[in-house]
């Protein structure tokens, strides 16, 4: 298995440590799950550099790697969702990025099935970006909040503030998870009527 491939097993791998670091209450434990969910995010950026780079793209790799974004993200919106940081409405835009992500996945499986594989566009890209910086300024905005807590300093007003930041940044990145889904299917729908 070839470094890249490592890289993003290790993401997977990651998956329940930040899972415990979110549930779990302990003090400061959002800035451990940042610090988790920032090690796994770089992994992603990392292992598609060092495959293009040094010609180490696979087809374990093509698959894997939208897969493993795929776990990432969808276990910090559930967490999220599970801690009441995504408000009332929160579980739409959990709904719409696993509606979006299942449907993707059914059309990769389709297409393996034909002997093809296909990778992620620019779209499913800049959704995955959207949706780990939204995350990660999520965490930031909550370690903060944790020191001024640690401090004993009253963070009503910040605390309100960074939650319409957070539900803004995780409604705009399912915006471009709905865009890239759209395209997704466009693009490949020909899978779907050849089988």
């Amino acid at each position: 298995m070839n470094l890249p491939n490592k890289l993003t097993l290790l993401r997977i791998i990651l998956v329940p440590f930040f899972i415990i670091a979110m549930l779990v209450n302990f003090p400061f434990h959002y800035l451990v799950a940042g610090c988790i969910f920032g090690v796994a995010s770089v992994t992603d950026t990392l292992d598609g550099k060092i495959a293009r780079s040094r010609n180490l793209v696979t087809d374990f790799g093509k698959f894997a790697d939208p897969l493993a974004d795929k776990i990432l993200v969808l276990t910090a919106l559930v967490c999220f969702l599970q801690v009441g940081l995504l408000g009332s409405f929160g579980a739409i835009p959990v709904i719409i990025v696993l509606f979006r992500e299942f449907a993707v996945s059914g059309i990769r499986l389709v297409a393996a099935s034909s002997g093809k594989v296909v990778a992620a566009n620019i779209w499913g890209k800049i959704k995955t970006v959207s949706q780990m910086v939204g995350i990660s300024v999520i965490f930031a905005m909550q370690v903060v909040l944790e020191v001024l807590n640690a401090m004993k300093i009253s963070t009503g007003f910040v605390s309100e503030v960074f939650y319409y930041i957070g539900n803004g940044l995780i409604w705009l990145s399912t915006l471009f998870t709905l865009i890239s889904g759209i395209i997704y299917l466009k693009d490949n729908i020909g899978f779907l009527k050849d089988n």
